[in-house]
């Protein structure tokens, strides 16, 4: 590796949107994001009442009225 070409890594702190401050490693000294893992719907669980509306049959029977 050539000396003195590599940009220096150290301790960065990252800002999500709603607040949230962590610190993890970077070249950058402060990270904004819009999204972290205390909002996402993935890991806050407000997507699993999504899935329990039922598959495209399903959606498709209920938009045209058809009945079995």
């Amino acid at each position: 590796m050539q000396a003195n070409i590599h940009p220096n890594y150290g301790k960065s702190t990252v800002t999500c949107a709603c607040g949230e401050t962590f610190e993890t490693g970077s070249t950058k000294k402060e990270i904004r994001v819009e999204v972290c893992s205390k909002c996402h719907p993935f890991y806050t669980g407000q997507r699993q009442a999504m899935t329990n509306k039922g598959g495209r049959i399903e959606r498709f029977r209920a938009r045209y009225n058809i009945k079995d």
